[in-house]
């Protein structure tokens, strides 16, 4: 049997007044995602465990078959993990974003989505500059790093009370700031940086370009080495992930599953969708299990662009959903399943905890009757699994 994951990230939303009272996913031309609805089973599914924070992290790896309250020490690491570093006893990792803050206040939470080459150049900087026997700083991707803080009391690095700065755009970063114990030595380095980039020559054309700069750094996401069971001891499965996101990619090393770089995959609006597709269906002539991740439906939530969403719904459903239907008419043992990890809704621009809404087809998997594929329609049938593990195990059991 060929197992195949699609995720939209943040896809499922709200109804929204400019689209007549329906949700992205509704409006959006959606044939492909529709098709599996007839074919297969719909509803619900809870993958933030009530309690936690709703985000890519926990969303991510309960869609995998993990139990967050189980296996989830936090973001940063599992994004650590993508970029080779091996977390020791006495060190924690934090997400570490380039952001734009102006008169006090979270403008961008990506400094315009800053590219991968300008960024890498800023924190190569700051990490010359700034990283000592306290705290190491590491060169991601676009706006997106890590921070490695040692100490003699993780704990009180990991109780430091951190906001991502996504959930605060348009608001007064005052109370937002890093707050605890400890949290003074994030605050040092945070002032420390600032003149540092504000005179940074990546920072100086992007202005002259009408571009956000990079302004300030911002910490949050701690947390301390994970340990996961690999999906291959957990479900018996070889398998591979699709991402151009760090975190989905470092799940994947920290569960044993195989990255595929897709050319072109750039974790925006212009990512290759097609090559996705064509890169996941290949890997299973030698694998069981892909999983592939999209993030350019959850950044047109964190923009607030329902126009940009529907666009990259579209996308999906046509270039990655449509392509794995085609493999599946020509297969007989496929299962499909396209499922968000959580909601992002446009008008709120931030993550929820909202049970979201799956679809999968395939062989064995029976129709429950759905004619399209959105949230109102999933609403209908109620929640059908409890948790993302629930999920998973029902899914591959075929």
């Amino acid at each position: 049997m060929k197992y195949l994951v699609l995720v939209p990230d943040g896809v499922a939303d709200e109804p929204l007044k400019e689209l007549g009272g329906k949700t992205p996913l509704e409006a959006a031309r959606t044939p492909n995602m529709d098709q599996m609805a007839k074919e297969g089973l719909s509803g619900l599914v809870r993958t933030i465990p009530e309690g936690m924070a709703p985000g890519s992290d926990v969303g991510n790896l309960s869609v995998l078959g993990y139990n967050p309250r189980l296996n989830f020490s936090g973001r940063a690491p599992l994004e650590a993990a993508n970029l080779g570093i091996i977390l020791k006893g006495n060190e924690i990792a934090f997400r570490c974003n380039l952001v734009t803050v102006r008169d006090n206040t979270m403008i961008d939470y990506s400094s315009g989505h800053i590219s991968v080459d300008e960024a890498a150049e800023i924190m190569k900087t700051i990490d010359e500059k700034f990283s000592d026997d306290v705290v190491k700083f590491y060169v991601g991707k676009s706006y997106r790093h890590i921070a490695v803080v040692k100490a003699e009391k993780v704990a009180d690095f990991q109780k430091i009370k951190c906001t991502p700065p996504h959930d605060i755009m348009g608001q007064k970063i005052d109370s937002y700031l890093p707050s605890g114990a400890r949290a003074s030595v994030l605050i040092d380095y945070m002032e420390r940086a600032k003149p540092v980039l504000q005179n940074h020559p990546v920072n100086q054309l992007r202005l002259g370009l009408k571009k956000e700069p990079a302004t300030m750094l911002w910490f949050w996401g701690q947390g301390t080495k994970p340990d996961l069971q690999t999906f291959k001891e957990r479900f018996g499965l070889e398998g591979s992930v699709i991402s151009a996101v760090d975190l989905v990619n470092g799940i994947a090393r920290l569960t044993g599953l195989t990255i595929i770089n897709v050319p072109g995959a750039t974790g925006y609006y212009d990512t290759n969708y097609a090559g996705k597709a064509e890169y996941a269906l290949d890997s299973l002539k030698t694998r069981d299990f892909i999983f592939v991740h999209v993030e350019a439906t959850d950044e047109a939530g964190h923009n607030g662009d329902a126009r940009a969403k529907i666009e990259a719904i579209e996308n999906f459903d046509r270039e990655i959903v449509g392509r794995a239907l085609d493999y599946g008419r020509k297969h007989k043992d496929v299962r499909i399943l396209v499922t968000p990890d959580h909601p992002t809704p446009v008008a709120k621009r931030t993550h929820t905890s909202a049970p979201v809404p799956f679809v999968m087809c395939g062989k064995n998997i029976e129709s429950n009757g759905l004619g399209s594929y959105n949230e109102l329609s999933a609403q209908a049938v109620g929640i059908r699994f409890a948790s993302g593990e629930d999920m998973i195990k029902y899914f591959l059991k075929g």
